[in-house]
């Protein structure tokens, strides 16, 4: 495969001298740099030119051995080989944490240095990431909102939107290259990954247990305190979870959004869709290793594994009694406030 990957990248650079370099240019500290003259963007180095140009050619010359996809860039083909070898050559000095690229590293150390480089400059409020500014300043743009044409909700940008829409199309263009299990959003496709790897990055600092999803640890943090912050402001039931907040005011506005194609049941949240279309399918994606069964909901799953672990992690600040599930634990805390109205 190498002597193919540099053969390949000879050719190219034999087309690369075919270029129209025409478009040379000074910069103003003397340096030559090249631009595009499809585009029109400036690039530092003749080599990146040609690469650049590959964009608008869709020529993709390099070849991945593994999984047969196309790259316009040698470095895009070897940080893509990355998944497939597991290797992540950039690792933080800090945490020891691994990752397959620079600029992944560079975002996850200011986690440690609490650094916030990009600033709103309406309001003056700063972010670790540029997206994430991006998103913010939408927010700014008052009377500005995109609207989905099927059920008119509203979004700030385009990429939410866009990624919105996907619910009701039910595409999901970000496929898992292991299991080939596919994704509406990236993020979500990055954290499924957790999976394969057994990596569990967000660690409870009171117990020890580790999640793959840093919500997930939220969510669990509640357990130990009790605390559920988020309330409605419509019947003032609180929840551990911004989320289920969400999930939990379609009860009173009754908005289902979320539609199986199968049986036309419509549901007020995407993972009780999810649920929901096992019935059909007959899938029990969670699996007990310690006796082989098997369940439909990860709730059912988590609840199962308690049997065999003894685990008992819903625990009453008043009494000290312990409980392995939440809404033992929840009829319970009742018993006391009964007590104080009849004290």
């Amino acid at each position: 495969m190498e002597n193919e990957l540099y053969r390949c990248e000879d050719e190219c650079k034999k087309q690369a001298e075919k270029i129209d370099f025409s478009n040379d240019v000074k910069n103003e500290k003397g340096k030559t740099t090249f631009e595009c003259d499809i585009c029109g963007k400036i690039l530092t180095q003749k080599g990146s030119l040609g690469t650049h140009r590959r964009i608008h050619t869709g020529e993709k010359p390099y070849h991945c051995d593994s999984c047969g996809k196309l790259f316009n860039g040698k470095n895009d083909l070897v940080r893509h080989q990355r998944i497939h070898t597991g290797e992540k050559p950039h690792n933080c000095d800090i945490c020891g944490k691994s990752f397959t690229r620079r600029g992944n590293l560079t975002t996850h150390r200011r986690i440690h240095t609490g650094e916030t480089p990009y600033f709103c400059d309406i309001c003056g409020k700063s972010f670790s990431q540029a997206s994430n500014l991006t998103t913010h300043k939408q927010l700014h743009i008052r009377g500005k909102y995109l609207h989905c044409d099927l059920c008119g909700k509203s979004f700030h940008d385009i990429y939410h939107l866009t990624t919105h829409e996907r619910i009701h199309t039910g595409e999901k263009p970000y496929r898992c290259d292991i299991c080939g299990k596919s994704f509406y959003e990236n993020s979500y496709l990055n954290r499924h990954k957790y999976i394969h790897t057994g990596e569990k990055p967000y660690n409870c600092d009171i117990c020890g247990k580790s999640f793959y999803y840093g919500r997930a640890l939220t969510v669990h943090k509640g357990i130990h305190s009790g605390e559920d912050p988020y309330q409605c402001e419509i019947c003032g039931k609180s929840f551990s979870s911004s989320s289920h907040v969400t999930i939990h005011k379609r009860v009173h506005t009754g908005e289902k959004p979320y539609c199986c194609d199968t049986c036309g049941k419509s549901f007020s949240g995407y993972g009780t869709l999810i649920d929901h279309k096992r019935t059909h399918t007959g899938e029990k994606p969670y699996h007990c290793d310690i006796c082989g069964k098997s369940f439909a909901h990860r709730s059912s799953f988590g609840t199962h594994t308690r049997t065999h672990t003894g685990e008992k992690p819903y625990h009453c600040d008043i009494c000290g009694k312990s409980f392995a599930h939440r809404s033992s634990f929840s009829t319970h805390k009742r018993s006391h406030m009964r007590k104080k109205q009849y004290q």
